[in-house]
């Protein structure tokens, strides 16, 4: 785990010193809420548009964030480095993909807020610890898939059609079982918390596709 750490800690000091994903992200995802607010016509979505709104949004954003994740080791010789030094190759992947979870938890410390204010309206929201363990396993599945398709994007020269065209696909399961998950908690019920079942996909896939994915990034890595 110390090259993990000591490579994450790297990223999180590139992104403090010089911002670029985090503030794409961030102003794509409130660019959107805004659109929706007026395209709409609505001060208020509930159920499952609003699940779908807010899921479809986060995705989009993160994909911003996915074609920047190896940008820094492609022009700078991260990858030879990695390759060189005596540890886990798989440290890499592990510390790319912590980084854009951290990256998507700060963006939806922001967005989630202009996302009520903007469609949920004012009144009281029971739901949101609910919404925090959805977005977790949301999070956690943009982030693994994140990584893999990033690296895999990375030494090509069409990266920025290649990310979407093989993220959006893989990340289909988990973003339908995030919106399911998130549809009652918007409900003019207002559900307490999101349904078990769901969760459980988000969970089941966060497991395969994290397996999966740091199974074969060493090979990927070596390629």
């Amino acid at each position: 785990m110390r090259p993990s750490i000591a490579l994450l800690r790297k990223d999180l000091l590139l992104e403090r010193r010089a911002p670029e994903a985090i503030p794409a992200m961030l102003l794509f995802s409130v660019t959107t809420f805004v659109l929706f607010h007026f395209g709409l016509g609505r001060d208020e979505v509930a159920g499952q548009l609003a699940a779908g709104v807010l899921t479809v949004t986060l995705l989009f954003a993160a994909i911003l964030g996915i074609n920047r994740l190896f940008v820094a080791e492609q022009e700078e010789g991260g990858f030879d480095g990695v390759l060189l030094a005596p540890i886990d190759r798989t440290a890499l992947f592990v510390a790319k993909a912590a980084g854009l979870f951290l990256f998507l938890a700060l963006v939806e410390l922001v967005a989630v807020a202009a996302f009520a204010i903007l469609l949920l309206g004012p009144s009281p929201w029971p739901g949101l610890p609910g919404l925090v363990l959805v977005l977790a396993l949301l999070n956690v599945a943009l982030a693994v898939v994140g990584a893999l398709v990033s690296a895999l994007a990375i030494r090509t020269r069409a990266r920025d059609l290649i990310v979407p065209i093989v993220a959006l696909p893989l990340l289909t399961p988990a973003l339908i079982a995030a919106a399911r998950a998130t549809a009652p908690l918007f409900d003019a019920a207002g559900a307490s918390g999101p349904p078990t079942k769901w969760l459980a996909v988000l969970a089941l896939y966060d497991l395969v596709f994290g397996l999966l994915a740091y199974a074969v990034f060493d090979f990927l890595l070596e390629d």
